[in-house]
């Protein structure tokens, strides 16, 4: 699975000073600078070098800045990271490319340049805002796009959470999670509905939803007693 490979290049990432979260939008995993906000760093996991990965990096150059590209070295080094052409096609996009080894370490086998083409803007500051909002990091890079932690689903669900031992009303949970009536009104999931005109209660679907999610949940998420009190 790619996900073998993110926890590896997380570390090299967040050795150079980024903070790295997890499947942020299409991307694999992506990284933020605090001092220097402006720079996106997307990463793109694959267990081979292969075209795809490049396709996936070209994809990608309209959002990020630096742009790495990561697969697992081959077991006698004679895979397509040896071959010079498809080295050289990294540099000519301006790619960086990671070697992982089974031991978890991590090669810099090109490093990345100043990508040309014109950044999107506005999936680029969506991808920014995702990366800001969602709390710590619930998501191992690379898997399969199963539902995600995003942080609209993290908040859904520490509403969910402080709610757990009575209904309550927007306000009250305000304090702590600003966009509280927005989610309760919208109720993406049907995991919230009224008990009685401006009081909202958990469903069966939502109380489910809870405990499926609850290993994943952050650990700074309230609890209901601290929200009503």
């Amino acid at each position: 699975m790619e996900t073998s490979l993110y926890l590896p290049v997380k570390r090299f990432l967040e050795g150079l000073g980024y903070t790295v979260k997890g499947e942020i939008g299409r991307c694999d995993l992506v990284g933020l600078r605090d001092d220097d906000p402006a720079v996106v760093v997307i990463g793109e996991l694959k267990l081979t070098f292969n075209l795809e990965l490049i396709l996936q990096g070209v994809d990608r150059m309209r959002l990020g800045d630096e742009i790495w590209l990561a697969a697992q070295l081959s077991a006698r080094g004679k895979g397509r990271e040896s071959d010079p052409r498809y080295r050289n096609l990294c540099r000519h996009l301006g790619f960086g490319l990671l070697g992982v080894a089974k031991s978890g370490h991590v090669d810099v086998l090109v490093s990345p340049s100043a990508p040309l083409p014109r950044k999107d803007p506005r999936r680029r500051s969506k991808l920014v805002d995702e990366h800001k909002r969602r709390q710590g990091d619930p998501v191992l890079g690379g898997g399969s796009r199963k539902p995600i932690m995003t942080a609209y689903r993290q908040q859904a669900l520490a509403c969910a959470a402080a709610m757990t031992s009575a209904p309550l009303r927007p306000r009250d949970l305000k304090p702590s999670f600003p966009d509280a009536q927005k989610i309760l009104h919208r109720n993406v999931y049907g995991w919230f509905e009224r008990s009685e005109r401006g009081v909202y209660a958990l469903t069966e679907t939502g109380r489910n939803a809870l405990a499926s999610w609850q290993p994943t949940l952050a650990p700074a998420c309230p609890d209901a007693n601290e929200v009503s009190a």
